[in-house]
């Protein structure tokens, strides 16, 4: 199995590419010669990671029927000041709201994740340092929508 991407330079340090058909524009800050169209290439590392842990997460917890209200995933990287700069380390803080939620279970799914699902995480802790932890807050009423 292969995939592929094709990236078009648009002009200065602008590029667009497209995935599964949405158009992505990358640029560079107005300092070093861009226009600030689009995101930046390195920070979209962190983006694939949350993103590919957080749906294996919510799936598999779907499947054990945990009610989660509210789920969200922080990603903290250490950048090296010299070049080629890097990441050496990301931090993946997994939030979860909601009421009486199995910690058990929320471990598992992160485990799961972290050990057997998520491509990103796997080719990432070849490289760096890859650590990760759970954060579990009770919902509250205010929380809850009202129809």
């Amino acid at each position: 199995m292969k995939d592929a991407i094709d990236v078009k330079w648009i002009d200065d340090l602008a590029f667009e590419t497209e995935l599964n058909g949405h158009k992505i524009i990358l640029d560079a800050e107005d300092e070093v010669g861009g226009k600030d169209r689009g995101p930046r290439p390195k920070p979209l590392m962190m983006v694939s990671l949350a993103g590919c842990t957080a749906m294996d997460v919510i799936s598999i917890l779907k499947k054990m029927r945990v009610d989660v209200k509210k789920f969200n995933v922080k990603i903290e990287a250490e950048l090296t000041e010299e070049h080629p700069k890097h990441y050496t380390k990301m931090h993946i803080i997994y939030e979860f709201w909601g009421k009486d939620l199995p910690m058990d279970k929320l471990e598992k799914s992160v485990n799961l994740s972290q050990d057997r699902y998520c491509g990103v995480s796997y080719l990432y802790r070849q490289i760096m340092d890859l650590t990760y932890e759970i954060k579990v807050h009770e919902e509250k009423p205010s929380m809850v929508e009202k129809e």
